[in-house]
Parts: C-alpha cells; sequence; structure tokens
C-alpha cells in the first residue's frame, strides 16, 4: 500500500531521525510513503481569518497531489495535520473558500475536498492494525510505563479533527500496548504545552510543561512519547527533565527491530 506523505518542515530538517524511523517502520509494516515532490510549509498554525486564502494555499496543493494520484495523504506532525485536516475541510464544506482558492490555484480539475487525511498513528491503527504491529514486533518495550502526550492538536476541533475521543483518546495508549509497553493514564496528557508562546513567553511556557511532565511522573510514567515535533522538544526543553520524551516513531522503529539498521 502507498500512501502520499507531507513529512512538513520539522522531519525534513531539525529532526530528520524521525521521519527516518518513521519510513523504515512503515517499510517493515508493508505500506510506503511517497513524499509528496515540491510540497511546501503549511505554516504550522490554522489561519482563524475567515476570509484568510493564502496561507491555506500550500495544504491545497498537497491535498490535490495526493488526489491525482488517488493516494491517501498521510501527514506524521501533529501541528500539519491539524492545518491541513482543517483547509480540507474548508476546501470541502466553505463555498467561498473553496471558489476562491480555486481560482487562484487556477486547477485543471477543482479541488473539493476529495483527498482523505491521515495522521501516520490512524493508519497504524485503522490500516495496518494494531494487533499486526503487536506481531511484527521483535524487540517488545517490556517493563516501560510509557505515558502518552496528545497535546491540542490532534485532538480539536474534534468535530473536523475525528482522531479520537477529545476527552478520552485511546489510540496512544493502544499504540504503547502494542509495543510491549504499559500505558501510563494521567490528567494532563490533553492539555497544552504552550509551545506557540515558548519564545515569547518562556516562564508560561516552562511553567505548562512541569505541568505535564509532573503530572505524568506522579502517575507512574518513566518517559512520555508524543507525536508533534513541537512537543517533544518543548517538553524536553522546558521542563526540569525528570522524564525523557520521545517520539512515536522512534519507540516504534526500535519494537520492530529497524532503529539500529537505520541509524547506521
Amino acid at each position: 500500500m502507498k500512501y502520499s506523505y507531507y513529512s512538513g518542515c520539522t522531519l525534513r530538517t531539525k529532526a530528520k531521525s524521525l521521519d527516518v524511523y518513521a519510513r523504515a517502520s512503515a517499510k517493515a509494516l508493508g505500506f510506503e510513503l511517497e513524499e509528496i515532490e515540491n510540497w511546501q510549509c503549511c505554516g504550522g498554525v490554522y489561519p482563524l481569518g475567515s476570509d484568510e486564502i493564502a496561507t491555506k494555499l500550500s495544504s491545497v496543493r498537497a491535498l490535490n497531489e495526493a488526489k491525482q494520484k488517488g493516494q491517501e495523504l498521510v501527514t506524521m506532525c501533529s501541528a500539519c495535520h491539524h492545518v491541513i485536516k482543517r483547509v480540507n475541510d474548508d476546501m470541502k464544506n466553505v463555498d467561498d473558500i473553496r471558489t476562491r482558492a480555486n481560482n487562484y490555484m487556477q486547477l485543471d480539475e477543482p479541488y473539493a475536498g476529495e483527498t482523505t487525511v491521515l495522521h501516520f498513528l490512524e493508519v497504524l491503527r485503522d490500516r495496518v492494525g494494531f494487533d499486526k504491529i503487536k506481531e511484527k514486533v521483535v524487540n517488545p518495550l517490556t517493563g516501560k510505563k510509557i505515558g502518552a502526550y496528545y497535546g491540542c492538536l490532534l485532538l480539536r476541533p474534534s468535530n473536523i479533527m475525528a482522531f479520537d475521543n477529545a476527552e478520552n483518546p485511546t489510540i496512544m495508549e493502544d499504540f504503547i500496548r502494542a509495543l510491549g509497553a504499559e500505558p501510563v493514564i494521567y490528567p494532563y496528557r490533553n492539555e497544552c504545552c504552550g509551545g506557540h508562546i515558548s519564545l515569547k513567553e518562556k516562564e508560561r511556557a516552562a511553567s505548562m510543561c512541569n505541568e505535564i511532565v509532573k503530572s505524568a511522573s506522579g502517575f507512574g510514567a518513566d518517559m512520555l512519547i508524543t507525536a508533534c515535533p513541537l512537543c517533544m522538544y518543548n517538553l524536553n526543553k522546558n521542563s526540569a527533565g525528570d522524564l525523557p520524551v520521545y517520539y512515536i516513531t522512534e519507540l516504534l522503529a526500535e519494537a520492530l527491530g529497524v532503529k539500529e539498521e537505520v541509524a547506521k
């Protein structure tokens, strides 16, 4: 199975290893991530202005390219996923935005939200299946107690993202179980880490990160995982460092036995 793949800026620059782990893990699980040609930055933040068009166009280009290939579009970064999926919803349901975007881009065939947008975790859950992943694990993470950190962008707005239950998600805990580890449920797993204010309001961001880490540690976690590069950076940089924070693809590659191979 082949998917169109929007890697985003961070996983192609500062966090290249996380992208490499994802591709190697996909191959081990029997699917391929085909990176979109000439993709552009999605902006990282969904524009709330109802008449904003320009900053949505890079997402529309990626969505349309996936449509032309007849493929679903997979994203890895929660911020990219949030922006692209919400723009796709606009193109499907908001006549003014759809008309103006298509007029600007002058596509051979108008784009109207036909592409299915999936986060990498959704591919693992809904296309591969956690039971199959469990069968493929060669280095089970036995004994590790892992807290899943969801953050803001994967889950909300829930009616558009439709990723999981916004108040009580389970996808990352099921992912942790598939790798052979024990998930730790803690109160702050859905709270914002302050990623978008980490430069301007450093003390506030540090306080938010420390609350998350303390919450996870207090409930017995010995590490955190996240699906957002910005969250991972922010938690590692601004918390007291009590818990290591890993990206989902790194632990997946470790459990599948491909981490050492791609690290060479």
